[in-house]
């Protein structure tokens, strides 16, 4: 199992512009093959940071995500409400 934590630190305000994407990009990446979990959320205590944990059985799975139409969707859109950081970890 492939489990990719990711952690942007964003304004409230651009997070909040990000929902209808966030949504479509929850729905479209859980319906991949190879994907056990895709799941947004906003800290509690912080909710400038938004938290992206994904659960992919192999990296191919995985680098096939990276190619799907709504991953591009996703990537132009933050790039439209650039986070003042982003963090990976595989």
């Amino acid at each position: 199992m492939i489990v990719v934590n990711a952690v942007i630190h964003s304004k409230r305000e651009d997070i909040a512009a990000l929902k209808n994407i966030i949504s479509t990009m929850e729905t479209a990446s859980r319906a991949e093959p190879g994907c056990d979990d895709y799941t947004f959320s906003v800290e509690l205590n912080n909710t400038n940071i938004l938290r992206i944990t994904e659960k992919w059985h192999t990296v191919d799975d995985l680098k096939a995500h990276f190619g799907m139409p709504h991953m591009d969707d996703f990537q132009k859109a933050l790039a439209e409400y650039a986070p003042s950081s982003l963090e990976v970890k595989f």
